[in-house]
């Protein structure tokens, strides 16, 4: 059995999934290849040969694969997964991009979102906004699988794997990259962060974000929100935390101004440690909290501020 992985590189160098990744692949067991593709990617290619578990470090280096279009890289993936039984990337927006292309070229049912390993073909996925747990088998000689990444920890980089380089370039005549808009921040990215600080529709509007800001730099947090503030034009989309978001699993999650919809704790509640603010004792959102504290959040964030 043989396994390869898709890494997730972030601004060309690798992201921290990769390495959840690579925990859930050895939890099928079998040699475990990182497939690394980009452009100028031998930085990530030489952190992905350091996680413990990987056997092999292949790297695709070209313009073709620059900004990880799925074309380019679904059609890279087919020449290359016919070496192995199971293919794995994470469940964020590149995994989510790439494997359903592998596995409607190769004709094969996709597993998506594990979040634990039953054995080499059995796995489970939440379903129901994480409501309920479905066990899911594969019969496929290959199995496309997308990883949530917080249910697995991450392996430690004590591994020493080969680098070598793969000579497949493919054309790409279907897709063209026009252009990005980066948010620029000196914060934690969301879905890494050890401590995450998220406002909701409590907050009000988008200039009481701020409120957040000061408590954010005395954790070194991430700042998220719930879906019902990035709807109302609060903040933007990349902030949300949720189902339809970023899912989370840091240390410790604060939630200020947030009820609880079974959407958003769909989205967090794998946390270490959950703290919320609410003025309504009974929001959902108190039923999954670890600690509790009803109030006006206008008095309590500073407050809670000068405390810290």
């Amino acid at each position: 059995m043989s396994i390869l992985v898709l890494a997730d590189l972030h601004e060309g160098q690798l992201a921290g999934a990769t390495a959840h990744v690579i925990a859930a692949a050895k939890q099928i067991g079998g040699d475990i290849d990182v497939l690394v593709a980009g452009e100028g990617v031998q930085a990530a290619a030489d952190a992905a040969a350091k996680l413990d578990g990987v056997n092999k470090v292949r790297v695709a280096d070209n313009a073709v694969y620059a900004h990880q279009l799925a074309e380019p890289l679904g059609a890279l993936l087919v020449e290359l997964a016919d070496d192995y039984s199971h293919v794995l990337a994470s469940a964020s927006t590149t995994g989510k991009n790439m494997l359903p292309r592998l596995a409607a070229l190769k004709d094969v049912s996709q597993l998506s979102d594990i979040i634990a390993v039953d054995s080499a073909d059995t796995f489970k996925r939440p379903i129901y906004a994480g409501n309920a747990i479905a066990t899911v088998k594969s019969d496929d000689a290959l199995k496309v699988i997308t990883v949530r990444a917080t249910g697995f920890d991450a392996v430690d980089e004590s591994g020493s794997a080969s680098i070598e380089a793969v000579d497949v370039v493919v054309e790409n005549s279907q897709s063209s990259f026009v252009k990005e808009e980066l948010a620029q921040s000196d914060r934690p990215e969301l879905g890494g962060a050890k401590v995450v600080i998220s406002g909701g529709r409590g907050m009000g509007n988008g200039e009481n974000f701020k409120l957040l800001d000061g408590i954010a730099d005395k954790l070194g947090a991430a700042i998220g929100a719930s879906r019902a503030a990035v709807d109302a034009g609060f903040v933007p989309n990349d902030m949300q935390v949720g189902q339809t978001g970023k899912i989370v699993a840091p240390e410790l999650y604060i939630a200020v101004g947030i009820s609880g919809a079974i959407q958003h704790l769909a989205g967090m509640k794998d946390s270490k440690v959950i703290v919320a603010i609410n003025k309504d004792d009974d929001a959902p959102i108190f039923q999954v909290a670890d600690y509790g504290l009803v109030g006006d959040l206008f008095e309590i964030l500073p407050e809670l501020e000068s405390k810290l």
